[in-house]
């Protein structure tokens, strides 16, 4: 039974608590939150008895397996970066391994940082893009994978929200459709400065781009409530997100509140989806493959810190892609100041 301990009580880490219900190999053993109140409502909610305002003491008194760091990426009032610290806080502690809110990093600075630190750290760190782990996605991408649809042609993705808020969740998503493939060039398009500054996820509030992936797929991307209206099925801001996988024999498409599938053996197949119920499964489906992680060293959990770092990656290169003009090369070198260029620039 692994040991686990929260960083950050809101309400993104219940979702991440109530997931335990699906985990049978650890147990939430500790929580940390400055506000004190947050701090011991959630623990009173989930029975989690050892509490802390100060992440050093619980790391050092509780020595967790596994640490959920559920913080958002910046403090808005301050604009203060919180990914990397707190990241090179849990592998200077040795945590065995760590689950990481998306998005990995915001910018140039901490994408480069973190990027380091991947190439030293013992820590096992994943980015939280638990969307692959439904339990309707994991059985479109096995018809993939069994070859019902033919071969992959092209694949179309979306988020209505910023590239920042789900950027990460739509890449994974392409991502597990083909074998975390790697991004190698990308032209953008980017608009939208409201939401640059003083906010929790700075970025533009409108993306587009075309992905060439190493395995020749060709991918298509839409970040924004104007550019991903059309293909979706739920009105929420938060409430699109989408892949559509093309073979030369039929697709898949999986969606925030519906799926469908269209096969030469199985004709067109559709049905509905309720996110929520979906989602908790997710969550315990991801926890639960980190801990094959720490059981066997080449059990490696896809949404592995490098593997989240090149998806983001591409985010960057849609940012710089639009600002330039022109196609980026992946993976690129992010220059510094990005979210400021962007400022200026929209």
């Amino acid at each position: 039974m692994y040991k686990t301990a929260m960083l950050g009580c809101g309400g993104r880490a219940r979702g991440h608590a109530d997931a335990y219900r699906f985990v049978t190999r650890g147990k939430l053993a500790a929580i940390c939150d400055m506000n004190e109140e947050r701090l011991h409502n959630f623990g009173d909610d989930f029975g989690i008895s050892s509490r802390y305002t100060d992440l050093d003491e619980m790391l050092e008194k509780e020595k967790p397996d596994v640490l959920h760091i559920v913080t958002t990426p910046v403090v808005p009032s301050s604009e203060e970066r919180l990914r990397y610290p707190l990241m090179k806080q849990a592998s200077d502690y040795c945590v065995p391994a760590a689950i990481v809110e998306k998005p990995v990093a915001i910018e140039g600075e901490d994408w480069k940082q973190i990027a380091r630190l991947a190439e030293r750290t013992k820590t096992k760190f994943v980015v939280n893009t638990q969307l692959n782990f439904h339990p309707k996605n994991l059985e479109l991408k096995r018809d993939v994978a069994e070859g019902r649809i033919g071969e992959i042609r092209f694949i179309d993705a979306s988020a209505r929200s910023m590239p920042a808020e789900q950027g990460g969740h739509v890449l994974q998503l392409v991502s597990s459709y083909i074998d975390n493939s790697r991004p190698v060039r990308i032209l953008g398009q980017i608009s939208g400065s409201k939401n640059l500054k003083a906010a929790s996820h700075p970025s533009p509030l409108h993306a587009v781009g075309h992905v060439l992936y190493e395995n020749g797929v060709h991918v298509s991307l839409a970040f924004g409530t104007e550019m991903a209206q059309m293909a979706s099925d739920n009105p929420g801001i938060y409430g699109h997100k989408r892949v559509f996988v093309a073979g030369t024999r039929g697709f898949v498409h999986w969606r925030f509140s519906s799926w469908e599938r269209s096969t030469l053996d199985g004709g067109y197949e559709s049905g509905p989806l309720d996110y929520g119920e979906q989602d908790v499964v997710a969550q315990g489906n991801f926890t639960e493959a980190i801990f094959d992680w720490l059981d066997d060293e080449n059990n490696v959990h896809p949404t592995h810190l490098k593997q989240s770092l090149a998806e983001f990656n591409l985010i960057l290169g849609i940012y710089y892609s639009g600002l330039t003009n022109e196609i980026i090369e992946l993976p690129f070198e992010p220059p510094d100041g990005l979210i400021n260029t962007l400022q200026e620039k929209l």
